[in-house]
């Protein structure tokens, strides 16, 4: 780290007058003195200069106490969602829970917190269409069947998980294209995670679009691609989202923390307020 100027000065040197060597610009003023009180001995004056801060020791400072801040609220955020899931287990009659959203939205991250905190089994809708099909990712199951294959095991994994209690569920973008699987939904509670497509597309482009089906095979830079992808999806399917129990928009979110960025959300955060939506619905 580059020093600030501040701290790149070094302090001014001991400054002394001794008694056979006065400093120059007060010879005179010295004699006078020295006849008039013979048996005073000048003043040996010392000024030790200021102790000197090493940068590094205030980055390390600043760190730790950025560390201590972060442990803190992670802390807090565990405390807080350990509270909120008390109340709503209370109320949820081990009643499973839908994750839906576009491709990137975060809803196996959200999914597993909450999951956790509520003592629940969480599944990832695609991960079962991939064991089902016997195939090693949803790519693969599309690039050699094609999508409407793998919307057939999707609907047939999502009717298994509908008999069954005590889940979080993450679905696949696409699962509310199907109204037959808006009818296994409802059994449950369903949440729509909704992120400004600008955050998806950026998400997106970091981890690249491989896994991806419906983006792989555009042409363009990934952010570019994925946006406009991103665009023509949530104008197909924003209908189909709706119908979800709940809408968390992440945008809302962000703005009554003082956000312009949703990025400043953690999944805890998110995770947290949605056990405040589903308490809402069902108290």
């Amino acid at each position: 780290m580059e020093p600030s100027a501040a701290l790149r000065l070094q302090p001014a040197g001991a400054f002394r007058l001794h008694n056979n060597a006065p400093a120059p610009f007060d010879d005179r003023r010295m004699r006078i003195q020295h006849l008039a009180f013979p048996n005073l001995q000048s003043a040996r004056l010392s000024i030790r200069p200021a102790t000197r801060i090493h940068p590094l020791l205030v980055c390390s400072a600043t760190k730790q106490s950025s560390a201590a801040e972060t442990l803190q609220n992670h802390k807090d955020e565990a405390i807080i969602l350990k509270k909120k899931s008390e109340d709503v287990l209370s109320h949820l009659d081990d009643r499973c829970i839908y994750l839906v959203g576009l491709m990137g939205s975060g809803k196996t991250t959200v999914g597993k917190i909450i999951g956790e905190v509520l003592g629940y089994a969480v599944f990832d809708s695609d991960k079962l269409a991939e064991q089902t099909a016997g195939m090693p990712s949803v790519a693969e199951i599309f690039h050699v069947h094609g999508e409407a294959f793998f919307r057939d095991i999707e609907s047939q994994v999502l009717k298994d998980l509908s008999t069954m209690k005590r889940l979080v569920v993450a679905t696949g973008g696409g699962a509310v294209v199907r109204p037959v699987n808006w009818r296994y939904m409802k059994e449950g509670i369903s949440i729509w995670l909704d992120v400004p497509l600008e955050a998806l597309a950026r998400r997106i482009a970091a981890v690249g679009t491989a896994s991806r089906p419906l983006l792989d095979q555009e042409s363009g830079d990934p952010y570019t691609k994925a946006f406009a992808k991103l665009s023509a999806l949530i104008e197909q399917r924003y209908d189909a989202y709706a119908n979800a129990d709940i809408r968390l928009s992440l945008e809302d979110m962000a703005a009554k923390k003082g956000h312009e960025d949703v990025t400043t959300l953690t999944p805890k955060n998110i995770a947290i307020e949605a056990l405040d939506e589903i308490q809402r619905l069902i108290a």
